[in-house]
């Protein structure tokens, strides 16, 4: 255990944005001084009225690549504690780029199209110190596909077939990227500038006020006595968490050190442990109310609601989540592992009565995006909420000083995304330049014969190798752009098509080769990365089929159903889950043979997919399945006597 990383450690190993410097004296003031004023200019927009949205955007990228360039070291085996002078050069390059649009705001609009010869080299510095700190935050993949569209813009004339295209010059470029709002300045960044940057800021008080913590406690009181008590706390933890964390890694490390430990104890091996956690805190960011960045970025590509894509991933969440559940119960009940004491656990209505308070602004944030407050808004009042519900209760209560670190902490947090929007941003201008998003999405048809199953299977492929090493928001910007039109142009509804690329780019955490998430899990849990990896691909097994599914049947995300139709279709696929676990873990009653398996997995999918016939099938199977465990549970019993 000795040679195990530390919790921190294994963050830095695994989440590049957690590998910081950590300043000391001087520099430390002046970062935090510009992270808290980072966060007061992004407060006071969203309190009195955003700007233009050109400026708005520009001061957003300035604070962020000013905050890149001093946090994060050109090379990772740089000092953590001293700054070299190659960075606060380009700390100072990053922050003025984007301040020369709003010095030149009004310049820039009278002579748009026209780029001089200094806008020329501000742009260009600007393009590339954009790249760079996706470079040091996101990580190489994500640059590569950067770069990748970057040539595909020069070297049009010579792509081939319907790729083909006239080029584009060095100043068409960079006008376009730099100097418009289709480039870096577009709608990702427009979006991490507004409400991504305050549901972050509200995260960063939810942990201050120790919610993190209490939705441990109250997993443990809920579920802890169970069979398998620790890896349900595991589940239903994550998920919670899930509300507060928009990383994965993150998720998995912070639930990881306290969830996985007792899972071991329990009798857990190390490798499924991991796993449990490893697909929990990556399915964190499919839960609602506050899902992952992705998901705002949906709304504004779809043109929907925010609280409509929070109503269409409400029921394929659940069952990816008691997909998990029913996993961790098999597994438990195969191997006989019971659950904690009673009395050894905390109690719940104890629990309510001291920091149930905590949950007020997650509940609040509910009512006013239902009662149409626009998500700013929402997040807005849910973080005043946040401070003010810490206060109910003197032991939660959190001090002057916490809120003004809870300032900086909300800008440092913001950084990934910000890059990774920015980064996007590039590879959207391009595509709307070179018009190559309408060129691939029928490329994308031809290969799948016109056919809608094919076509989504490829897009599937995509989105998981796009997703491993690639951020969930810069995954989705891709395919959402790429792989969503082709879908749509089959008829798929909007938004089951973009939920499509959304749920595969999240579950590359957990799918092997590159899984980050189940990484970060052996590594607290000192398996294998490559078993918890596989392991926790099948216990995210809904993750790979519903997807599917919804695009069949919308009936699962709400489109055009009734309430009574949503809530036979929801049954139902609760029913398929407990088959697909059951298949998956090789456990119902007793151990499952293979051809109970694929009874399970069968009629699991049948019933997971709406509609009466399939329902009929599923049902039959499943019911012979469930009638071959009972003769052989009777077969053992005899055996045994």
């Amino acid at each position: 255990m000795s040679q195990q990383l530390s919790a921190d450690e294994i963050l830095k190993k695994y989440d590049r944005e957690s590998d910081t410097r950590d300043f000391k004296g001087f520099m430390a003031i002046i970062v935090s001084a510009i992270a808290i004023a980072f966060s007061v200019f992004q407060l006071y927009t969203a309190i009195f009225g955003v700007l233009d949205a050109h400026l708005q955007r520009a001061i957003h990228l300035s604070f962020g690549m000013a905050l890149i360039f001093l946090l994060y070291p050109t090379r990772r085996n740089w000092s953590r504690v001293k700054l070299h002078p190659f960075d606060l050069t380009l700390a100072i390059l990053g922050a003025a780029a984007p301040l020369y649009i709003i010095a030149m705001y009004d310049q820039l609009v009278l002579r748009a199209g026209t780029v001089t010869p200094t806008d020329m080299m501000v742009g260009l510095i600007g393009v590339l110190l954009v790249i760079e700190g996706a470079r040091r935050v996101v990580g190489i993949p994500m640059v590569v596909v950067v770069i990748f569209f970057l040539g595909y813009a020069f070297a049009g004339p010579y792509a081939p077939g319907i790729l083909a295209h006239r080029g584009l010059t060095v100043d068409e470029l960079v006008g376009h990227l730099f100097f418009t709002t289709e480039g870096i300045f577009g709608i990702p960044l427009g979006v991490s500038s507004t409400f991504i940057f305050l549901f972050i800021l509200f995260g960063a008080y939810l942990e201050t006020t120790g919610l993190g913590k209490f939705f441990i406690d109250i997993a443990n009181a809920i579920a802890g006595w169970a069979s398998g008590g620790p890896a349900k706390v595991a589940v239903l933890s994550s998920g919670l968490m899930g509300t507060v964390s928009g990383s994965s890694v993150a998720n998995v490390v912070g639930t990881g050190s306290f969830t996985i430990p007792m899972m071991k104890k329990l009798g857990y091996h190390k490798d499924f442990a991991g796993a449990v956690e490893a697909a929990a805190s990556t399915g964190g960011q499919l839960m609602p109310p506050v899902m992952g960045a992705a998901a705002f970025l949906m709304a504004e590509f779809v043109g929907v609601p925010y609280l409509e894509v929070v109503k269409a991933a409400t029921i394929p969440a659940l069952l990816y989540f008691a997909g998990i559940w029913i996993g961790v119960h098999f597994e438990a009940k195969k191997n006989n592992l019971k659950g904690i004491p009673r009395d050894q656990l905390p109690k719940a209505a104890v629990l309510f009565k001291e920091k149930g308070h905590l949950a007020i602004p997650l509940l609040a944030i509910i009512y006013l995006l239902v009662s149409g407050y626009t998500p700013m808004k929402a997040a807005l009042w849910a973080i005043f909420l946040a401070i003010g519900a810490s206060m109910l209760r003197k032991s939660t209560r959190i001090k002057p000083g916490e809120i003004v670190a809870g300032l900086e902490k909300g800008a440092k947090g913001v950084l990934g995304v910000l890059v990774a929007c920015a980064a996007a941003g590039i590879i959207i201008g391009v595509v709307t330049k070179t018009g190559v998003g309408l060129k691939l999405a029928s490329a994308l048809l031809d290969l799948s014969g016109g056919l809608l199953l094919p076509t989504m299977f490829f897009t599937m492929i995509t989105s998981i190798i796009l997703g491993m090493g690639v951020p969930t928001t810069a995954n989705y910007v891709i395919t959402s752009t790429i792989a969503a039109p082709a879908l749509e142009q089959m008829g798929v509804p909007v938004l089951a098509a973009h939920l499509f690329v959304f749920y595969f780019g999240i579950i590359a955490d957990v799918t092997p080769p590159v899984a980050l998430a189940a990484y970060a899990g052996s590594a607290v849990s000192g398996g294998n990365a490559l078993k918890t990896g596989i392991n926790a691909s099948k216990l995210a097994i809904a993750a790979f089929l519903i997807p599917y599914i919804f695009v069949f049947s919308p009936t699962l995300l709400m489109i055009k159903a009734t309430a009574g139709t949503v809530l036979f279709a929801t049954c139902t696929a609760l029913i398929g889950m407990i088959g697909l676990g059951a298949s998956m873990i090789g456990y119902f009653i007793v151990k499952t043979n293979i051809f109970e398996r694929i009874l399970f997995f069968v009629g699991g999918v049948m019933l997971v997919d709406p509609g009466s016939v399939t329902d009929l099938i599923g049902i039959g199977l499943l019911a012979i399945a469930v009638f071959s465990q009972l003769a052989n549970k009777r077969k053992n019993l005899t055996i045994s006597s």
